[in-house]
């Protein structure tokens, strides 16, 4: 495995991609549109999550249907608070931006504009099992990585986003399933749309496109998760695109953020000991 590590071979990686189809496989006029539209579809999804994603907008948007439908002010709010699930709640709408801004606005530019397949930008499993151990050498570090930053305080109190999966079991099922939902969404974007959609007009140097929106959005998190993203998402980019798959991606995702969450939840008292919570 240790050749995962050389960067002769990931320039061999990049060649390699280079040489197969679809790579450059439009003429400059039709590179030209294809790099336009897929730009601006990311530009667009970015700007739409940047700004809706956050609770407040959420709540917003409640208070817009509470005026359509004239309702009391603060109706859904109150509401939201009785239920006692508030925050979880909050994590619903942030996953659900990510799907739209992930899924649903580049599925419609796919079908729509490019008149292309949907399952062909990597929702299929296709070669994944075959790049097994630059998944296993990807994510091994990390979690070794994720140790040493559960020792630290600054880690405990980001990690997990959810602050109440210790109350009970579906807290945390719930929020775990609602997090690894976002993972989903993402890897379809950057490792499965951009790539699978630039591919055709600039072959492998789509992985280092992707890789620059793929880092800012993680300069709001801790500078190590936000460094280390340029390199995750640049060896991600190279195993999506031979492999032809965002699960590999996913799946090297659910094992961080899992190991993340629960290193957390053990350094702060351990996991819920009630099943439900009402």
């Amino acid at each position: 495995m240790k050749h995962y590590f050389q960067p002769k071979t990931w320039m061999a990686a990049l060649d390699e991609l280079d040489q197969q189809s679809p790579s450059y496989s439009l003429n400059r006029a039709e590179s030209l549109r294809r790099t336009l539209i897929t730009l601006a579809t990311v530009s667009i999804s970015l700007l739409f999550l940047h700004y809706a994603k956050f609770t407040s907008s959420f709540y917003l948007f409640l208070s817009m249907i509470e005026s359509a439908l004239h309702l009391p002010s603060q109706y859904f709010s109150v509401m939201i608070e009785q239920t006692g699930w508030q925050q979880l709640i909050g994590f619903t709408w942030w996953t659900l931006c990510h799907f739209i801004a992930f899924i649903l606005l580049p599925l419609f530019v796919i079908k729509v504009l490019f008149k292309e397949s949907f399952t062909n930008y990597g929702w299929r499993w296709q070669e994944t099992h075959k790049h097994w151990a630059g998944y296993v050498c990807l994510l091994a570090p990390i979690l070794c990585f994720v140790y040493i930053a559960s020792l630290g305080t600054d880690f405990v109190r980001v990690y997990p986003f959810y602050k109440l999966t210790q109350r009970s079991f579906i807290d945390l099922i719930l929020w775990e399933v609602i997090y690894l939902a976002q993972f989903v969404c993402l890897e379809f974007f950057f490792r499965g749309f951009m790539l699978q959609a630039l591919r055709p007009a600039l072959g492998a140097n789509a992985i280092w496109i992707m890789c620059v929106p793929y880092m800012m959005i993680h300069l709001p998190k801790l500078w190590p998760e936000a460094t280390g993203a340029i390199l995750f998402g640049f060896f991600l980019g190279i195993l999506a695109m031979r492999s032809r798959s965002i699960w590999g991606g996913v799946l090297v995702h659910a094992g961080v953020a899992l190991s993340m969450d629960i290193a957390a939840i053990v350094r702060t008292g351990g996991l819920p000991t009630q099943f439900f919570v009402p």
